[in-house]
């Protein structure tokens, strides 16, 4: 089945109890110590619960968020035994997830109602965003969807070399003018290629450039404004690629992204190396923006869509 290898719920599964063994691990042996041997949550028990979800990434604000519903049912309560604290932070930690706009997602489907359905993908150098968009462009080429890919990175060499690559490999056409020409350009004729072709979706790759932010924000208008010569609601959503690995740095990128451009959704990849995936909650929370997509590995099918109810499982999995 090569790349287009599909997968079945139970596969993916698999994958993604496997991508968060990390941070699972890390988590429940910190939380194991906090509570031992107590029998009940009390102030200094959820001072512990308090650093942990910190040590994993979660982040200050949505921790603090978390500890006062804890705190809430406690208080309710009256009584509550540290072995119950698992399922109530299950079961907060849905909640808060289900409380932005992430949708759980069946499947990698293109939204229907116009056609093609224009992807501008953001995100610094080294956070796995053209391996992300070659992976997509496999995954919805796999759903018999006609996929067009734009290497409007044109700061670096590489990125536009890898784009084609990945279209090689994939079977799809890569609109590119090569290094150090203008990215508006390459976007400009990926959507027109779209339109021609009548492609279902068209993916644009953009420079991930942070240390010139207004440069960037320039960049991403003049990329937009052109689209909209051709389709005028272009670009339909703005993906913003993060590495979880990269822990409380995520959240800093997310901070200059959503200030440069309107990010509309998330991927967060390389979560299997590492214990940080409490970064998911944290950032879904903050700010407000779907987690559409994660990464657990390094297959094409370790791009998953994100559903919400299955990482909370993978998690809390004993």
């Amino acid at each position: 089945m090569g790349i287009f290898g599909g997968l079945f719920s139970k596969e993916k599964k698999e994958s993604l109890d496997k991508g968060l063994e990390k941070t699972k691990e890390s988590f429940f042996s910190k939380l194991g110590r906090a509570v031992a041997g107590k029998s009940k949550v009390d102030d200094e028990v959820l001072d512990e619960l308090e650093e942990i979800l910190i040590t994993s990434d979660v982040g200050v604000d949505t921790t603090v968020r978390i500890i006062e519903r804890i705190e809430e049912r406690v208080a309710k309560d009256k009584y509550m035994n540290t072995a119950e604290l698992d399922g109530i932070l299950r079961d907060e930690i849905a909640e808060l997830l289900s409380e932005n706009n992430t949708q759980d997602l069946a499947d990698f489907n293109v939204p229907e109602g116009h056609k093609p359905h224009v992807i501008l993908v953001v995100g610094v150098n080294g956070v796995g965003k053209t391996t992300t968009i070659g992976k997509l462009a496999a995954q919805f080429k796999a759903k018999g969807k006609n996929v067009v890919l734009g290497a409007a990175d044109t700061f670096r060499a590489a990125a536009v070399d890898q784009l084609k690559l990945w279209g090689e490999r994939v079977g799809v056409p890569v609109v590119a003018h090569g290094m150090n020409t203008d990215p508006s350009a390459v976007a400009f004729d990926a959507v027109k290629q779209g339109v021609e072709t009548g492609a279902d979706l068209v993916i644009v790759d953009t420079a991930g450039r942070l240390h010139t932010k207004v440069n960037l924000m320039n960049e991403l208008s003049k990329i937009k404004r052109v689209m909209q010569k051709f389709i005028p609601e272009a670009p339909h959503e703005i993906l913003l690629v993060l590495d979880g690995s990269t822990g409380q740095n995520a959240f800093i990128q997310a901070t200059e992204f959503t200030k440069a451009t309107e990010v509309s959704a998330l991927a967060i990849t390389k979560l299997d190396g590492t214990a940080k995936g409490g970064v998911v909650i944290g950032i879904s929370d903050q700010f407000k923006i779907p987690v559409k997509y994660i990464g657990v590995g390094e297959q094409v099918n370790d791009l998953q869509v994100f559903n919400k109810s299955e990482f909370v499982d993978s998690l809390f999995k004993k």
